[in-house]
């Protein structure tokens, strides 16, 4: 990070500054929240969590290389320290100070579903022609986002910055850090029914980012999207649209999209093939990604790439060698099978694009699903509906875990009885029965909510 005096920290965050003598002025380097990622000069955040308690940690950071820490006690220590009255919001006051420092496009990214994938995306894009610094993995809380702001560097032309929440207000604290240039939001699924109620509740808490956006702020948004395409004008400006198609935005009373795709031809697992229309011409490309939600994916990143004057060819070259992550629509060749990970998160909207991946693939066709959470009332209908739609595609074999996923295994059973059904109560006794069963040739998607741990299950996979 781009040096801040412990003086100019302490005053960023309203804390008290201690014990540093002549030390003021000395400049950090990095600020962290693990003990275990402090490297000399430094700034540790002590938070409390729910298992540990980072305060714990204090004098092992110093022996580390700490040039400080920021404490929410006082400490009994000849080091310097700043005090504060909550870490956290001292975490998030200084990354909304640095990054205010720094000359960058930030490109914030929201939505249902999607929001890693795009952000992928939308980093190869702009990589064609700046040197930019993404959201790693899925750091996009209000831990996560300034811990990713505090690594951008002077030499980043842009930031692209994902954004997650689970309830209303979120948006407004995570926005106020990092005060977009450009706000992409991809779609509005049904995310946190639990906390957000409805579609329309999802709506409001993703759309808090308008309220901090940078004065002449571009707002790109899926006009494909029922709830998104509402949208007229942001702050008095209108929406760039993306979408299939040409037609217009499916509720907007004006306009059209400015980026649409057309000619979709599906690859199976080689990908997708397509032509993306902008203002300044139509190019074909190849997106080397199954899956036909990552078309809009790619439409998002050519509006990106657009707003920030790139060229169709620059745009085209970064959709090309866009690459996605482990959890995340990634495919995996072992033992002369093909298992297609995407087992970090699941809703109802990634889970059935991910069976329409699984739908596409060569072999014996098996789903290896998990419990969706955050669903709210209707979740028993909403695991139901999956196993409906993963019957239409004809999948071969569902193995299954957890509680909720017996309703896709019922819906499974009833609308596709050719449909080979494992329903377990856990993961580790689906894993006795689906080691064995697997032979070569299989495709395997493995997918549940984060909190069922099916990494595990890949790992089992791959290792067996």
């Amino acid at each position: 990070m781009k040096g801040m005096t412990l003086e100019a920290m302490a005053k960023a965050c309203h804390g008290q500054l201690i014990g540093a003598n002549a030390m003021q002025y000395l400049t950090a380097q990095g600020i962290v929240t693990d003990s275990r990622r402090v490297q000399d000069d430094y700034v540790f955040a002590a938070l409390r969590g729910e298992r540990t308690d980072g305060h714990n940690y204090i004098s092992q950071v110093f022996e580390s290389g700490a040039l400080a820490v920021i404490s929410e006690q006082p400490l009994n220590i000849s080091r310097p320290y700043i005090l504060v009255e909550s870490s956290k919001q001292a975490l998030k006051d200084l990354a909304a100070f640095y990054l205010s420092g720094l000359e960058l496009k930030v490109i914030g990214i929201s939505g249902s579903v999607g929001k890693t994938s795009t952000k992928e995306m939308i980093a190869s894009v702009l990589s064609q022609k700046l040197n930019v610094h993404k959201t790693e993995g899925n750091f996009n809380n209000e831990i996560g986002l300034p811990l990713t702001i505090f690594k951008i560097r002077e030499e980043h032309q842009a930031a692209v910055l994902e954004m997650g929440i689970s309830d209303f207000g979120e948006m407004h604290r995570l926005a106020s850090i990092s005060r977009p240039d450009i706000a992409v939001i991809t779609n509005i699924g049904f995310a946190h029914l639990k906390t957000l109620k409805s579609r329309e509740g999802i709506l409001k808490a993703k759309t808090e980012m308008f309220d901090h956006l940078k004065e002449n702020a571009s707002v790109i948004l899926n006009g494909d999207d029922d709830m998104l395409s509402t949208i007229a004008d942001v702050h008095g400006k209108e929406p760039v649209f993306y979408g299939i198609g040409t037609e217009k935005p499916k509720t907007a009373v004006y306009g059209s999209k400015t980026i649409y795709a057309t000619d979709i031809e599906n690859l199976g697992l080689k990908g997708i093939r397509l032509a993306i229309h902008t203002p300044e011409g139509t190019f074909e490309t190849r997106i080397p990604i199954p899956g036909r939600h990552n078309v809009y994916n790619a439409l998002a990143a050519a509006a990106a790439g657009r707003q920030l004057g790139l060229t169709n060819e620059e745009i085209q070259a970064g959709i090309e060698q866009a690459r996605t992550i482990d959890g995340r629509t990634n495919l995996i060749e072992s033992r002369g099978m093909t298992i297609i990970d995407d087992c970090y998160n699941a809703n109802p909207v990634s889970m059935k694009a991910s069976i329409d991946v699984l739908a596409t693939a060569d072999g014996r066709t098996i789903a290896v699903l998990g419990d969706m959470g955050d669903l709210g009332e209707n979740e028993r209908g909403l695991h139901y509906e999956i196993g409906m739609h993963l019957a239409s595609k004809k999948i071969d074999v569902l193995f299954g875990a957890g509680t909720l996923i017996q309703e896709t295994a019922r819906a499974a059973a009833e609308h596709h009885p050719k449909c080979e059904v494992h329903i377990f109560p856990s993961r580790n006794e689906m894993l006795k029965e689906l080691l064995p069963f697997l032979r070569e040739g299989d495709s395997v998607l493995v997918k549940a909510s984060h909190f069922m741990e099916f990494h595990e299950v890949v790992e089992e996979i791959i290792t067996m």
